[in-house]
């Protein structure tokens, strides 16, 4: 079997190399700026418009990409998924009776034809959507009952049948006496509401594990084999979904998700990953942290309508056949759901892909108790995310073998994208920001250079043509707010637009210097191995 584990301890010299490969791309391109500058202030300038105009036309397709899906966003969330579900139990039939009508709802030609499909299929070759299970496991920490509990009910209130659900609370020994005690809390709350509900410690101080969400979500995983094998209940009839312990799941994603799933005769090798959109408390977030998670919500709309560069992240779905398989998810990444997509596309031989769940998936804005720890965790859970810069070397390792049981030149394009993915979040934004100054300061020739006296006011211009895109980010933001609070005056919908001021701000400090921390981290061996959990607060 091919090897889908992530080296523990010290590397071979080749993985190494790759491990530094980004964070020395990063670094020598903000220091190759002020190389030329310095050799030449046409060349630094010639260099700073170059990054900035492939911002500006990256901007223009991230506007464009946002604006389409959000519209495919809304669209989805009016279908009723669980009347398409139902008509899968009788395709033929359905098929008959809706090939004559007109509809314009989301996919209904899609739907049309998957049904017709289904209708000509043998007996056997689509499962029943009465069978389907969703095993869904709930990842806890050391979160309170007032972020749980919310969580389970959303669960509870999906359109999805309660007695096809099974729920786990996968929580951390290391939490104590104390999230043990929640556990059973909800265990007694929520007694009978679904097919079952189990509470899985994860113990303390196994061998070769990172301490992560990666291990606690894997040992429930392997709970769940053992309990479907005890039922008899077959592993490709059952689709696990893992949460953070603040998702909210949209009411449809369960019966979409099962939608999709039967619909799809190489289910197997597919997940299926919602919208995240961390709007959950965004009235409650400090200004900086609520950019921040409206650009990550952003990110992710725009990431629904590009399948072929859409990885696992957060929430996400996969059969429980092909977890189990691949012995679940990695328990040495802090990483562990962008890190997914990679062990399941080497495991599959290169045959996976995830596809969009174009339904939102509520998640928190970044929210601890004080408002300077807010602006901490926000840089903690950042710099998390960026460390998923460690499956650069994972990949190049895996890409340039020969052993190689991908596609080569599938996986190589796969690779330039998570390269340049990571490279760009570091060194983009400063060099936008403050490039334009550089061939002025640090060129010994620059009071006699026209380029580089009127490069900072041709930067300008261009980053005033590109406010055009911010607009449209504010009106879309303001479009995405959940109903504002009755604590909160009408008032406070001016401060939600005003804050975009501080966009330029939260993309150097935040964005930016996460992700040359993560790289720098790597770089130097200094190996980031525990899952650095985000404060869970609440405002009452």
């Amino acid at each position: 079997m091919f090897d889908l584990e992530m080296p523990i301890g010290k590397r071979k010299p080749l993985y190494r190399a790759f491990e530094i490969l980004p964070g020395f791309i990063s670094y020598m391109a903000v220091i190759l700026l002020f190389i030329l500058s310095y050799i030449n202030p046409v060349l630094g300038a010639g260099y700073v418009l170059l990054v900035v105009v492939v911002v500006f036309v990256k901007a223009v397709g991230v506007a464009f990409r946002t604006l389409n899906g959000y519209s495919t966003m809304r669209k989805a969330i009016k279908v009723n998924w669980r009347q398409r579900l139902a008509h899968l139990q009788n395709p033929h039939r359905y098929y008959d009776e809706l090939k004559s009508e007109e509809h314009n709802s989301f996919n209904y030609q899609k739907h049309l034809e998957n049904l017709r499909f289904m209708s000509a299929a043998e007996i056997g070759t689509y499962p029943n959507p009465d069978q389907i299970i969703h095993a869904v496991i709930v990842a806890i920490f050391n979160e309170s009952l007032e972020i749980l509990r919310p969580t389970i009910n959303a669960i509870e209130r999906t359109t999805y049948p309660n007695q096809q659900i099974v729920v786990v609370l996968a929580y951390e020994e290391s939490g104590g006496t104390a999230t043990k005690e929640i556990v059973e809390i909800l265990q007694k709350e929520y007694k009978g509401v679904f097919l079952d509900m189990f509470a899985v410690p994860h113990p303390e101080g196994i061998k070769n594990e990172v301490i992560g969400k990666g291990g606690n979500i894997t040992s429930a995983g392997r709970f769940l084999a053992k309990y479907f094998r005890k039922q008899k209940i077959r592993f490709s009839n059952v689709i696990v979904t893992t949460l953070d312990s603040d998702n909210r799941p949209h009411k449809s994603y369960f019966d979409a998700v099962a939608y999709e799933y039967i619909c799809c005769t190489d289910r197997k090798r597919r997940s299926y990953q919602p919208v995240s959109l961390f709007t959950n408390n965004i009235w409650d977030a400090p200004a900086a942290t609520r950019v921040v998670a409206t650009g990550n919500s952003f990110w992710t709309v725009v990431s629904s309508m590009r399948p072929h560069t859409l990885r696992n992240f957060a929430s996400h779905s996969q059969s429980l056949d092909a977890l189990y398989e691949m012995d679940f998810w990695s328990t040495r990444s802090i990483t562990e759901d962008g890190h997914q997509y990679w062990r399941s596309y080497f495991y599959f031989d290169g045959n996976y892909s995830v596809l969009p769940i174009h339904l939102p998936m509520g998640q928190d804005a970044v929210l601890s108790f004080t408002f300077w720890k807010t602006l901490k965790m926000q840089f903690v859970q950042l710099r998390r995310w960026a460390y998923g810069a460690s499956d650069i070397a994972y990949v190049a390792t895996r890409l340039f073998s020969r052993k190689r049981n991908v596609p080569f030149f599938d996986c190589l394009m796969k690779f330039w994208r998570l390269v340049d993915s990571h490279v760009t979040w570091a060194f983009m934004a400063p060099i936008v920001a403050f490039g334009g100054f550089v061939p002025v300061i640090f060129s010994p020739h620059a009071r006699t250079n026209i380029a580089a006296q009127e490069l900072p006011s041709i930067v300008s211009n261009i980053q005033t043509v590109a406010m055009v895109g911010l607009f449209i980010t504010i009106i879309l933001s303001v479009r995405m707010l959940p109903k504002r609070p009755k604590r909160y005056k009408k008032g406070k919908m001016v401060l939600m637009i005003i804050q975009w001021a501080l966009m330029p701000i939260t993309a150097i400090i935040y964005n930016s210097a996460s992700a040359f921390y993560a790289q720098t981290r790597l770089m130097l061996g200094l190996y980031m191995n525990k899952f650095d959990a985000t404060d869970k607060a609440t405002k009452k």
